[in-house]
């Protein structure tokens, strides 16, 4: 066990297992070789999501699992698939507010509200999967 199982399938440590086995056939397509555009060092390893799954999906595994993390005393949060700027996000003006929408992988999309730029937010999730990316922006200082 790595500890790092439910960050591999994209699940919150507290998932059931029929989210674990949906988590786990999302992350086998987005890591085909056939299903993808071009591999890139971000795919992860079949045999690791195989792993993962196994631990997470077992429930005397599982057991295991969670018992290693408790002890270690660390409580993993999201971690941000990858790191894009505001500028690459296409702005959606509204009469009232404002909305920049960035597309994922699965074929959802990020979406960033003014509200989030205010209260200094970076972390977004996609609308359709449980993916998460760090939205580089500066707050302008206003006149």
């Amino acid at each position: 066990m790595t500890g790092r199982e439910t960050q591999l399938l994209s699940v919150s440590p507290s998932a059931s297992a029929v989210q674990i086995k949906a988590a786990y056939h999302r992350a086998l397509l987005a890591s085909h070789p056939d299903k993808r555009d071009t591999p890139g060092p971000d795919t992860p390893d079949i045999g690791l999501l195989k792993h993962a799954f196994n631990t997470l999906y077992t429930p005397s595994l599982r057991k295991e699992y969670d018992a290693l993390r408790a002890a270690s005393g660390k409580s993993a949060g999201p971690r941000p698939a990858q790191v894009v700027s505001l500028e690459e996000f296409e702005e959606n003006q509204d009469a009232e507010a404002s909305t920049w929408t960035y597309p994922c992988r699965c074929g959802g999309e990020y979406v960033v509200t003014e509200e989030m730029l205010e209260a200094g937010q970076h972390l977004v999730g996609c609308a359709s999967c449980s993916e998460a990316i760090w939205v580089g922006y500066e707050l302008a200082d206003e006149p």
